[in-house]
């Protein structure tokens, strides 16, 4: 056995976990004393965190069992639901280990992956690293559609290629993790956030396992609105995309006008009337809306860092239930 053991903390954002995060927990009971990874190197598991994060079902009754039979597993309540980067960012820090590993409630990650995970941050030097799925992911054809699509976009259009990279399934060092959890704001996105602080990434592949439950927690209105925090926290390239559309705007604009006042010097021809008004009328008011809304989406995100607004709150204990409830 080497000279170092690598202690890695497991943080598991918990919303509809009532049928699955049990088996997950138990799954780490192998990892509970110092395992080898793929290429000699030691760690163990010695924390369990699980954030409460106020779901539908009754996942706080099983968390509190499980917090009460488990001597490693841990229990970080939110006094609502916050969302997945925020109650994964709360129980980042909550953490205590030399590696912080995420994993989703739903058991499509499997936890001896881990292992590989860390053989790539030693080999590579890398303080962060992504799950790389050789399958697709347990999900329909139209949402593994939409995920990919939406990656583009963001690699291509909005010039963030780090977004490909980005998974769920990630090992992060743990003092860069509860660091950055210290100074995250409401309205980040947590793999973006991490591109702020984090100077080498590695991926190790993995496979996806079947979700534990039959019905995923997103729905295609949650996935969007990920989609489009993740535009917000990219940087300012939305708003020079804006500045482009306007630019070329007013080109068309002025080309167009030196079109009418052409034929209307040589005689070629009555200028167009009012369908053409309002065709140029409808798309510059069109363009100004979008850039007056996207500029107010960006103005909303400073507006909550400024005004101080928590990015998640804990509390001691999970909302009570009525009486025998919980037995």
């Amino acid at each position: 056995m080497g000279d170092r053991i690598h202690s890695v903390s497991v943080v598991v954002p918990v919303y509809r976990g009532e049928t699955t995060i049990a088996n997950l927990v138990s799954e780490f009971d192998k990892y509970a004393g110092p395992t080898e990874t793929p290429k000699g190197s030691w760690f163990t598991v010695d924390e369990i965190v699980l954030v409460h994060d106020n779901g539908p079902d009754r996942s706080d009754v099983v968390l509190a069992e499980l917090a009460e039979s488990k001597d490693r597993v841990e229990v970080v309540w939110l006094s609502r639901n916050y969302g997945q980067d925020a109650a994964t960012i709360a129980g980042m820090a909550a953490s205590r280990g030399d590696w912080i590993a995420t994993l989703d409630e739903d058991g499509q990650h499997d936890p001896a992956f881990i292992g590989h995970f860390l053989d790539s941050a030693l080999a590579q030097r890398a303080d962060l690293v992504y799950s790389k799925p050789t399958n697709s992911p347990p999900h329909g054809f139209v949402r593994n559609i939409t995920s990919r699509g939406a990656k583009l976009v963001l690699s291509t259009l909005f010039q963030f290629p780090a977004v490909t990279q980005f998974e769920s399934y990630r090992l992060i060092r743990g003092d860069i993790g509860r660091k950055l959890a210290q100074v995250a704001a409401a309205g980040v996105y947590l793999d973006i956030a991490l591109t702020w602080v984090v100077g080498r990434t590695a991926t190790a592949p993995i496979e996806l396992r079947t979700e534990g439950r039959p019905v995923s927690g997103y729905t295609y209105r949650r996935l969007f609105s990920l989609f489009w925090k993740m535009v917000l926290c990219s940087g300012t390239r939305g708003l020079r995309i804006v500045s482009v559309l306007g630019i070329a705007l007013a080109l068309a604009g002025g080309i167009l006008a030196a079109v009418v006042i052409v034929k209307a010097l040589t005689g070629e021809g009555d200028p167009e009337g009012w369908a053409s008004t309002i065709v140029a009328i409808l798309l510059c008011s069109g363009s100004i809306l979008f850039s007056l809304g996207l500029i107010a989406e960006y103005l909303g995100v400073a507006l909550h860092v400024l005004a101080g607004r928590p990015l998640f709150l804990t509390v001691d204990s999970p909302t009570p239930r009525p009486d025998g409830e919980d037995e």
